[in-house]
């Protein structure tokens, strides 16, 4: 497959591209040594769920990873994976499954351009600077043909940019819009500086919760980088385990990578943990961006009032208000979150189907969901709990 000399390859494992030639295309901007945008995109976060079992053989994940070459050089990259069930994608398409094998299809496999198991934004299609155009394209279409060629009932492109839903769209694939919630930075000096931009009730509230977390008898502690230990990840993957089984019925990532995350991905992780008499009781786990704050997993042995929303949420805000980072994603779902100073944000992803006339029926679908999602999220911000006028700069 061509597209004006550019050559879509699909190979089964990362180190057949190796890191230096992924991250030209994923993360250019931390070619020397910098934070990149997304950590979820890099090599080594990709290559950690590989090497840990976390996607492969059994996961439902199968590695197919879309790259595009002018002539010898890589100038683009998509992690693309062959999916044998809905499982991890936070955009959820459960719903089309069911009604195309009621109608006697066969839905899976399907082609998934995503980071697995990771609800954040960023780029799908990771284009090497100077090839924006010639990248996108031969990736899109490339992703597309192959659902053709072998006859695969869809593609779906998850969490993708609002630019990278724009330019799928006119390429002909299908624009979805959800929301989640994410909380902004407005250049705040410390969380005191977010709290004076909240109505007095939700100052009050936020400042009661804090003090009940406070209380529960024990120490916060915030790790990140070389400060992490392997006998943090020990505690950690207890709390994890407990969390997936309720959630998802086992837990995504295998216990291999934290193992791999304490060698290759503590600089881009903060670990929120919770200790009470000499054992940690909680947990929360961040990933940290150039300019975002990822809030992904929580979990705890004890149960203490409002411990949840200090870990995951207030202590979130307070690190990113340190790190100077724009804003704190705080994951899928939750409406509590609003109440925290989270706001509804749009969040994107692009579709294609097989089936004209299935096709046709998630497009008016699609069409009716992004007017309710519209007015989810103004009705959502309108009982957010800024003051009025700060939910007006906002906007």
């Amino acid at each position: 497959m061509k597209d004006q000399s550019v050559e879509i390859r699909v190979v089964p494992a990362l180190d057949q591209i190796g890191a230096r030639e992924w991250d030209a295309c994923a993360c250019p901007e931390a070619a020397e040594g910098a934070r990149p945008d997304d950590p979820f995109t890099t090599y080594r976060f990709l290559k950690a769920l590989e090497d840990s079992g976390s996607v492969g053989t059994g996961t439902g994940w199968q590695p197919q990873y879309l790259t595009a070459y002018l002539g010898d050089l890589l100038i683009g990259v998509a992690p693309m994976y062959v999916k044998s069930h809905s499982q991890g994608e936070y955009i959820f398409d459960h719903n089309w499954a069911h009604a195309y094998e009621r109608a006697g299809g066969r839905y899976y496999p399907k082609l998934q351009i995503a980071v697995p198991h990771t609800p954040a934004t960023g780029r799908r299609f990771l284009v090497r600077p100077g090839f924006e155009d010639a990248g996108f394209s031969a990736l899109t279409q490339g992703a597309v043909q192959l659902a053709s060629d072998n006859k695969l009932s869809s593609l779906h492109v998850t969490f993708c940019t609002e630019a990278e839903a724009d330019r799928g769209e006119a390429l002909g694939l299908m624009r979805r819009k959800t929301q989640q919630f994410h909380w902004h930075n407005d250049d705040y000096a410390d969380f005191d500086g977010f709290l004076a931009t909240l109505s007095s009730r939700k100052r009050k509230n936020i400042r009661k919760e804090r003090a009940q977390a406070q209380a529960f008898g024990g120490t916060i502690r915030t790790f990140t980088g070389d400060d992490l230990r392997p006998e943090h990840w020990d505690a950690f993957w207890r709390f994890y385990q407990d969390t997936g089984a309720r959630k998802w019925g086992t837990p995504y990532l295998t216990r291999a990578f934290f193992d791999i995350a304490q060698d290759t991905l503590r600089a881009d992780m903060a670990l929120v943990l919770a200790e009470r008499d000499g054992r940690w009781v909680a947990g929360a786990l961040n990933f940290i961006g150039a300019q975002s704050l990822y809030g992904r997993y929580w979990g705890c042995s004890e149960h203490h009032p409002c411990l949840h929303f200090e870990l995951c949420y207030y202590q979130a805000i307070d690190l990113a208000i340190r790190l100077g980072l724009k804003r704190v994603e705080a994951g899928a779902q939750g409406e509590h979150k609003l109440a925290r100073g989270y706001l509804p944000t749009a969040t994107w992803s692009l579709h294609w189907v097989g089936d004209p006339g299935f096709a046709d029926a998630i497009g008016n679908y699609l069409e009716a969901e992004r007017a309710a999602v519209d007015e989810e999220i103004e009705v959502l911000t309108e009982y957010g709990p800024f003051k009025r006028a700060q939910i007006e700069e906002q906007e």
